[in-house]
C-alpha cells in the first residue's frame, strides 16, 4: 500500500530516527587471535549511537543540505532515508522516485562498460529501457567521457565515475535526488557544470538533500540542517545555518 504524507507537499519525512551500531572491544594484534577470541566469546561488544532521535521534514521543490563534522552519521542519514540502512528505530519515507547518489562507484559494475552501467544503473533506480534510451544521449555529453564510455568502469578514474555517476542521476531527473559529498570530486570546471544543472534542476522543482561542506552548497539550499553528535543542533535558513557551523568549528 502507497504511503501517503500528512501533508501533500511533502515529499520527505524522518520521524525520531536513532541509529546504533554495534562496536567491538578487540585489542589483538593477529587475524589468527581475533578469530580465536571471537570462538572463544571473549570480544567485547559495546553499542556506538549513530543518530540519536533525528526528526524532519523536507517539502516539494526545497534543498536542503545536511552539515556536521566527519564522523557525526550525516551519510548514515542519507543511506537510512534511501532504505539501503534500516534505523534501530523509528523511520524514514519517501513520497516519489528518487536517485541516491551516495558513494563513488556505488552501483557500479566494474567489469561492465560506461554504457552497460548507465542501464545497470537506472534501472536499480526504477527506470525502464525507453525511458532510459531517451536519455542516453544526454548522460553521454553531460559526462564527457566521449569513447571511454565503452570501455570497462574498472579501467576510469575516481573523476570519471563521479562524472558517469553523477551524469546518470541528474539526466533521469527523479522527484528527489540523494547527494552525498560527490560535488567534491573532479576538476573544477566539471563542479561548476554539476551546480549549474542543479540549479536548473531546482527551477523545475526537484527536491534535493545534500551532505557537503561546499560554501557553493550553500547558495543552493534553502535550507541547512547541522548534525552534530548524532543529534540535530540546528534546522534553519542556509546561510545562517552555515554561519552558525563555521563559527562553532573555530572554536574547537
Amino acid at each position: 500500500m502507497k504511503q501517503i504524507p500528512h501533508d501533500e507537499n511533502c515529499v520527505l519525512e524522518v520521524h525520531d530516527v536513532t541509529m546504533k551500531f554495534s562496536k567491538y572491544d578487540v585489542g589483538v594484534d593477529s587475524l589468527k587471535e581475533l578469530i580465536v577470541r571471537a570462538f572463544k566469546g571473549d570480544l567485547r561488544r559495546e553499542k556506538f549511537v549513530c543518530l540519536k532521535h533525528v526528526s524532519f521534514t523536507i517539502n516539494r521543490g526545497e534543498a536542503v543540505a545536511v552539515i556536521g563534522r566527519n564522523g557525526v552519521g550525516k551519510s548514515t542519514l542519507l543511506k537510512i532515508v534511501s532504505g539501503i540502512l534500516k534505523p534501530t528505530s523509528g523511520w524514514a519515507r519517501t513520497y516519489g522516485r528518487i536517485s541516491p547518489l551516495l558513494k563513488l562507484g556505488a552501483g557500479f559494475d566494474g567489469n561492465a562498460t560506461g554504457m552497460e552501467n548507465i542501464y545497470l544503473n537506472a534501472a536499480i533506480m526504477g527506470y525502464t529501457k525507453k525511458e532510459i534510451d531517451a536519455k542516453i544521449d544526454e548522460i553521454i555529453e553531460f559526462s564527457e567521457l566521449g569513447d571511454f564510455i565503452y570501455s570497462p568502469v574498472k579501467t576510469y578514474s575516481s573523476g570519471m565515475m563521479a562524472r558517469l555517476g553523477f551524469s546518470i542521476a541528474i539526466s533521469m531527473e527523479s522527484e528527489i535526488m540523494l547527494i552525498d559529498e560527490i560535488l567534491a570530486v573532479g576538476d573544477m570546471a566539471f563542479q561548476q557544470k554539476c551546480y549549474d544543472k542543479l540549479s536548473q534542476l531546482r527551477a523545475k522543482g526537484l527536491t534535493f538533500l545534500i551532505v557537503s561542506h561546499s560554501s557553493a552548497v550553500k547558495k543552493l539550499c534553502d535550507r541547512a540542517i547541522w548534525i552534530e553528535r548524532g543529534h540535530v543542533v540546528e534546522d534553519g535558513p542556509a546561510a545562517e545555518t552555515f554561519e552558525h557551523y563555521s563559527q562553532a568549528m573555530m572554536k574547537k
